[in-house]
């Protein structure tokens, strides 16, 4: 009896998936459970397991091949392993297999799905989004996926580039002849997906920056002051992203436009935190949320970040925990950053820069003195955020770190 791999649902807002591995060949056993494939989403690595165990009997998608949820990957044979194993490899699938919708059919002209004459069919999504850009499948050319099929990623690609949206349909340009000491290899779909977000969040919003300095001194000396009993008592370290996290959810109180977003013509206002913590990845920068973070308390926001970071490294990080962030902070100064300009997390209007401590000679009480500062800066959205609200805004996260006390009596 045949057991059937199927893609799982992927999470929200995630529609499509790549075959990246097969981690099993044909003729190989699996045990119940046992990783099979792994998929790439626009945000992570999705390992898919064996429904039961038996030996790997058919791949139905290849690696590279665009799949969505529910699309089969291949089938297991529960039982006869020693049969199976014996059986000759079933032969590679000559396309991936397409979920159960309709695939739009390619037309000549401008109405409908927009059509290819070349035979770069797109896959359902991307049909969809090229109808929706106003982009015949002609002007993208050859696709990533199998076949030469334009997939989603291929179109939010060409969308990035204007002038080349804007030309007249033609081949695609021909990658250039590589020279000595030069290797190319294919951007990730993860890549890929940041390249094109850090793109819409330029042409998108009507990015700002405002920048301020915060005196690290008060909030050094309380943390080395309780240091070891909160380690003690939480077992977990206290960490200033902490600091950060409470100065910015009582900032956010009071200016909430940082903390909505534009949808259409409407302004969505939201009555919780939801806290993106920038981490860094093997594969690139994640962004996993702290979700209501107005709730937390300094030992849940630390042993959370925590956990963050290790599912990032290890690339065990869930789909749910990468969206719906309604604010995010980024810390480059774990890389030595000493100033930076963040950029926005379409579709939140507001993220906060973190930077080196560095000691500099400030003037205190009309002396000078030599303090552990750091360069705090604000990206917003101009559409929604006024000038005014950014600044406040910082000064209001300002005033939080350099008298910690406050943060704790949340005033």
């Amino acid at each position: 009896m045949a057991t059937e791999i199927l893609v799982p649902t992927l999470g929200e807002s995630v529609s499509t998936a790549t075959v990246a591995r097969w981690l099993k060949k044909v003729g190989e056993a699996v045990k119940a459970d046992e990783p099979l494939v792994e998929l790439e989403t626009d945000k992570v690595t999705v390992e898919v397991n064996a429904p039961s165990a038996g030996v790997v009997e058919a791949i139905s998608a290849n690696e590279g091949a665009e799949v969505t949820p529910g699309t089969l990957l291949g089938s297991i044979t529960v039982g006869g392993v020693a049969a199976a194993r014996n059986a000759a490899p079933a032969p590679a699938a000559a396309a991936p297999a397409e979920p159960q919708v309709e695939t739009p059919r390619a037309v000549s002209g401008p109405v409908g799905v927009p059509g290819s004459s070349s035979g770069h069919a797109p896959l359902p999504a991307a049909a969809k989004m090229l109808a929706d850009a106003g982009v015949s499948a002609d002007q993208v050319g050859a696709g990533t996926a199998k076949d030469g099929r334009i997939s989603k990623g291929d179109v939010l690609d060409f969308l990035a580039r204007p002038a080349a949206a804007a030309s007249a349909p033609a081949a695609a340009k021909a990658p250039r002849a590589l020279g000595d000491g030069e290797e190319r290899v294919k951007m990730t779909r993860l890549r890929r997906t940041i390249a094109n977000r850090l793109k819409e969040a330029q042409n998108t919003a009507a990015m700002l920056t405002t920048f301020n300095e915060v005196d690290m001194g008060a909030a050094m000396a309380l943390r080395a002051e309780y240091r070891d009993a909160f380690e003690k008592k939480h077992g977990v370290k206290l960490g200033f992203m902490s600091f950060f996290v409470k100065a910015c959810v009582a900032a956010l109180r009071e200016y909430p436009a940082v903390n909505a977003e534009i949808d259409g013509e409407d302004v969505v206002y939201k009555h919780h935190v939801h806290m993106g913590i920038a981490v860094g990845g093997p594969n690139g920068l994640v962004v996993p949320v702290l979700r209501n973070a107005e709730t937390l308390g300094f030992a849940d926001i630390e042993k959370a970040i925590g956990g963050f970071g290790k599912r990032a490294r290890d690339g065990q990080l869930k789909l749910e925990e990468l969206s719906g962030g309604s604010f995010t902070v980024t810390n480059g100064g774990i890389y030595g950053s000493l100033m930076s300009t963040p950029i926005l997390n379409p579709p939140q209007s507001g993220i906060l820069g973190m930077h080196k401590i560095q000691d500099r000679p400030m003037a205190v009480g009309g002396k000078v003195e030599i303090r552990p500062m750091m360069y705090l800066a604000l990206s917003y959205d101009h559409r929604i955020v006024d000038g005014k609200e950014a600044v406040s805004f910082l000064v209001r996260v300002k005033e939080g770190i350099e008298d910690p006390r406050r943060l704790m009596l949340d005033l």
